[in-house]
């Protein structure tokens, strides 16, 4: 049952989508496809995704404050914890506003996961009856790389972009953070972009390439809620 809404409700319409670009972008380059399809995707996900940053911004910017709380209720974990959710609340901040809404578009990744491999090798099936099926894909981006097999410069260039996202989303003042916040900064800045560098030059590089583009367009909206932010911020000092 699952598995097959999964398959009707993304899976298909993904793939089907994927080749109706295909046929109708001149020079039916999959390369493109895949950058559009992408863009496209972030656009219509982009409430959830800013939701999820904007969340994330906030956390950051309070973690001086829940520094505090955590020292001055160090001996009193329930007094602790009612500190903070009082804190959140104060702020109206969902502590669990930024992995929700990725929880929910992991089926979408997983889906785009599949949906380019199998038309990287020309595997088609479940196209519907009105999209033409096209003799064969050509892997080849721009007539330079092709998508279908691994590739060292896309999976560097996915690990830097992911690197500058995490720089973007580090707070201010990290010295304020506490040992466990400074562990999972640290990790979430250098460890994964590594870790991501290594799996991404195993695999075909339309994936590398989604994941490029799907990043830059992230820190594009990072960039729109930092700044956002910090006009916020010179409005109120003014005031």
């Amino acid at each position: 049952m699952i598995s097959t809404i999964y398959n009707e409700a993304i899976y298909r319409p993904l793939l089907n989508l994927l080749v109706f670009f295909y046929n109708i972008i001149p020079g039916h380059d999959i390369g493109v496809v895949i950058v559009l399809l992408t863009v496209l995707i972030r656009l219509v996900l982009a409430p959830s995704f800013h939701k999820s940053l904007k969340s994330q911004k906030a956390l950051n910017d309070l973690q001086p404050k829940l520094n505090e709380l955590k020292e001055k209720h160090k001996d009193n974990k329930e007094a602790q914890a009612r500190a903070l959710m009082d804190l959140y609340k104060e702020h109206k901040i969902n502590p669990l506003g930024s992995c929700l809404p990725l929880l929910v578009q992991l089926p979408v990744l997983i889906a785009l996961y599949q949906v380019f491999s199998k038309a990287l090798n020309n595997h088609l099936t479940g196209l519907y009856s009105f999209v033409t099926r096209p003799e064969m894909i050509n892997p080849k981006f721009l007539g330079l790389v092709d998508l279908s097999k691994p590739s060292l410069v896309f999976g560097i260039v996915a690990g830097l972009a992911q690197y500058w996202q995490s720089k973007l989303m580090m707070p201010k003042n990290p010295g304020n953070q506490d040992a466990a916040a400074k562990a999972m900064a640290l990790q979430t800045t250098y460890v994964l972009p590594v870790i991501s560098v290594i799996i991404a030059i195993k695999l075909p590089a339309g994936l590398p390439l989604y994941w490029i583009v799907t990043t830059l367009f992230a820190v594009g909206q990072q960039y729109w809620i930092n700044r956002k932010s910090a006009a916020t911020a010179v409005e109120l000092v003014n005031k």
